[in-house]
Order: structure tokens, then sequence, then C-alpha cells
């Protein structure tokens, strides 16, 4: 695991916007496995400004996301979908039917979860997996004991998780309280992983997840176990570690 610390949010989202685009230079068509939140929106913003000055091209690129809310449709202003388009696919050259999100109204969501694994895998497996962490340190809606093999399933979301992104809804009671995830299995498969925080509030699931012992109760812990990993933070969320960390690859 590589751990890179950047001064802001700004330089980390620079960083990691560069380590995407480097696995979109080197492979002919590209698998991105993408994640939502508020992370990695700056990530994505840099990402479309190389697309625009004519540095970066998505005609070939693919990508399959973490997760969804289950209960809520595309169309929905809180789906990932709906963030996915409007945050990174509306502003490149992505062909739309290259791109995955797991559907959170399937009728029969069990099947629909395995269909997105075969997908995954028919269509050559993930070249990087964008993540971030949660407080408690889940990684996707991988929440406390999600087991290290774990595939894509529907999970129900920790009153913490849910407290943390009320403030995406007008209140509390509207967060929906299962969402499909991909699995901490499906994720480690991906060939090369990047893990993006920011702030004071993810440095104890940091420090948990870099310096810590691989455990069930930090599900972003088992990463360590990844071969090609590497975290990028801001000096805030890396305030509890007690390594030393360079700036750069």
């Amino acid at each position: 695991m590589q751990v890179i610390v950047k001064n802001t949010v700004e330089e980390m989202s620079r960083c990691g916007a560069e380590i995407v685009a480097e696995v979109i230079f080197s492979k002919k068509n590209p698998v991105l496995g993408l994640a939502t939140g508020s992370t990695p929106v700056k990530m994505y913003q840099e990402l479309i400004k190389m697309h625009k000055a004519g540095k970066l091209d998505f005609a070939k690129v693919r990508s399959f996301n973490l997760d969804e809310y289950a209960g809520l449709a595309e169309t929905h202003d809180q789906s990932y979908r709906y963030f996915m388009n409007f945050n990174l696919f509306d502003h490149v050259n992505i062909n739309k039917k290259n791109t995955n999100v797991p559907s959170g109204l399937a009728k029969d969501i069990p099947a629909a979860c395995a269909e997105y694994e075969k997908k995954i895998v028919a269509w050559g497996g993930i070249d990087i997996q964008v993540l971030g962490i949660g407080t408690n340190g889940h990684i996707a809606f991988n929440e406390p004991l999600s087991g290290k093999n774990s595939r894509t399933r529907k999970v129900a979301l920790t009153d913490g998780t849910i407290q943390d992104n009320a403030r995406f809804f007008a209140k509390k009671s509207d967060v929906p309280t299962f969402a499909v995830s991909m699995g901490i299995g499906t994720i480690l498969e991906a060939r090369k992983i990047i893990l993006l925080a920011n702030g004071k509030n993810k440095a104890d699931a940091i420090a948990k997840t870099v310096e810590g012992p691989i455990t069930h109760m930090i599900p972003a812990s088992f990463i360590q176990s990844h071969a090609n990993c590497i975290l990028v933070i801001d000096k805030d969320a890396a305030s509890m570690l007690k390594g030393k960390y360079p700036s750069s690859l």
C-alpha cells in the first residue's frame, strides 16, 4: 500500500485524476470502477478539465459503479446514476451504454447482483477502482462486519452511515436504509485501487485502515492485502497517522 499526503483537497484531487488518467492512457479499452459521494467530485472535475483540453479521451472507457441506493429510481436527484451523469458522464465523450450502476429497483435484486458480477468478468475486470471511505471505515456500502469475500449484494446501512448521508437529503428519514453494493471481494479483484479521503472526520478511519490490523470492523483495512493500492489523502485525513508518508509517488 502506498500513501500520498497532499496539503489540500485540490492537490489530492489532481493527483487522483492523474492516476486515473494514466490508466485510461495505458489501456486499449479501460474499465473504471467509480465511486460517488462528495470526496471524488473534484477529481471528476479534474478529469473533465483534461477532456475539455483535448488531453483525455473517454470514447473507449467503460465503467462500473460501486453502489446504488435501494428504492431510488435513476432519475432521483440523489441516486448514484444521477450523480454520475451530473458529475462526470454528461461532460465527457463516454458512451453511457458502457456505464454501469447497480439497480436499486430490480425486481429480483440477488439475480441482478449476480448479473452485475458476471458483466464485470465478461468485460475483462476492473482496471482501477476508485474508493472513498466512510467515517466507520466502510468502502462502497460494505459496513463493519462485511466479509472479505463478499460480492455484490443488498446491504443494510448503519445508522451512522445514514446520518452521514442525511446532509444530501431534505431530512434524515428520507435517506434509504438499504443499498446495493459491490462486495469487498469484488473490489479486491480490481487490478489497481485508489482510495481518496479528506477532512479530519476521516482521520480515525484512515489511521485504522493504513496502520491498524486487518479486521472486519474496518472494512477498508482489507485493502492492505492488495498488491497495487494507493491512498491519496489530504493532511487533515492524515492527521492521526503515526508514520511519515510522501507527497508524491
